[in-house]
């Protein structure tokens, strides 16, 4: 298990924190407060949630048909650009996300059932709430098992071994932050496993197949119809949708790496996580993520995964929701003595660039410190 230390700077000081103890008695307990939490969060959803979502899903079609419409006038190409930028966002962020991880199943609208809804993106919704609902929501941060820890690009932590193929790490990663849509719905063909001979590709034809009608019905509505539709502005307009995809791909990129790559986050090993316990599942969530403070417009941009501690904690609850329940879980942190992993964009963004920079380079030398995000004392539990 790794874990960093920050500065009030957001600059690294430390590799490894002081360990963090839970004896099995106080980790059920840990786990029991998480749990009445949710389960009095889900009895008290109801027509305010109903009414948020739909009010986002509006603004979002409203930004994506005036987008649409300002590319019939050139001088407004800018605006154009951003308001369709807006829409995607909203697309991807806070409703996307949060419907297919079933936040709004409850409503009975199938627009908003995650078994039904598709978004404006490449990866077909079927392959990702596999590959991210279950794969990445089950074993978060645990190195070998969590696909989401590097993409199968990057290196992300010293428990992947390095290879001379990291000293690319910084370019690898500045390509996925501009591709970043194509390398969501390439990530479910686990590549790097095809490469080591432990997946075949007649186990992807599947996946596969359900990502190419993706990408062609993505590209022929960006960069084919809806260019068209404008005629003369055909390029003007493709050459937008084209930026609009670029600037959702960099912020998606960025709030989600803050999420979970930042100085202070811990990584785990499928050893540690053996006969792991619902309090060790909520632990391993909260040093496994970390928040991004900032205004109200801010964490509706990022579909409230600024607020990925709570995200990773309550997956399926309304992400609406998780400003106020950062709150007791702030509280509930202090109490055990558990780190809460929170800080402006700027240095967390700062912290995962820099990680991604030193990741690209050997190891300076193997670590012989404590485990750093603690033992559970009396019961050797995996956290």
């Amino acid at each position: 298990m790794s874990l960093t230390l920050t500065n009030d700077a957001g600059t690294a000081d430390q590799e490894l924190s002081p360990t963090y103890t839970l004896t099995a008695e106080q980790l059920d307990a840990f786990g029991d407060e998480l749990d009445a939490i949710r389960q009095r969060v889900v009895a008290d959803l109801g027509e305010v949630d109903a009414q948020y979502i739909r009010k986002v899903v509006k603004y979002q079609r409203g930004f994506e048909v005036a987008g649409r419409l300002m590319f019939y006038v050139p001088p407004l190409w800018p605006a154009a650009v951003a308001s369709l930028s807006v829409s995607k966002i909203l697309d991807n962020m806070e409703i996307g996300h949060n419907v297919m991880h079933g936040q709004y199943d409850w409503m009975g609208d199938p627009g908003l059932n995650s078994r039904m809804f598709e978004w404006d993106t490449m990866a077909p919704s079927e392959n990702w709430k596999y590959g991210h609902n279950y794969m990445h929501h089950t074993y978060t941060n645990i190195v070998g098992k969590d696909r989401d820890v590097g993409y199968g690009i990057l290196r992300m932590d010293e428990d992947q071994e390095w290879r001379p193929y990291y000293l690319g790490n910084p370019l690898y990663a500045f390509l996925l932050m501009t591709f970043f849509e194509w390398g969501v719905a390439l990530h479910d063909l686990e590549t790097e496993e095809l490469i080591a001979g432990r997946r075949t590709w007649a186990e992807n034809r599947e996946i596969a197949g359900r990502i190419w009608r993706k990408v062609r019905k993505q590209v022929a509505k960006d960069y084919i119809v809806f260019p068209l539709l404008t005629g003369p502005f055909f390029l003007s307009t493709l050459a937008g949708n084209a930026v609009a995809n670029l600037i959702r791909n960099v912020w998606t990129f960025n709030i989600i790496f803050c999420g979970h790559f930042p100085a202070g986050v811990a990584t785990f090993t499928v050893e540690e996580t053996e006969n792991e316990s619902r309090g060790g599942w909520y632990y391993r969530q909260l040093l496994g993520s970390a928040n991004i403070t900032g205004s109200k417009l801010m964490h509706v941009m990022s579909g409230n995964l600024s607020h990925q501690i709570e995200h990773h904690l309550f997956p399926d609850i309304p992400a609406r929701r998780y400003p106020e329940l950062s709150v007791e879980v702030q509280e509930i942190c202090e109490r055990y003595g558990l780190p809460y992993n929170t800080g402006p964009l700027h240095r967390q963004l700062g912290s995962v660039f820099k990680k991604i920079c030193r990741m690209a380079l050997p190891d300076r030398k193997p670590s012989t410190a404590p485990d750093p995000a603690g033992d559970v004392t009396d019961n050797p539990l995996a956290a």
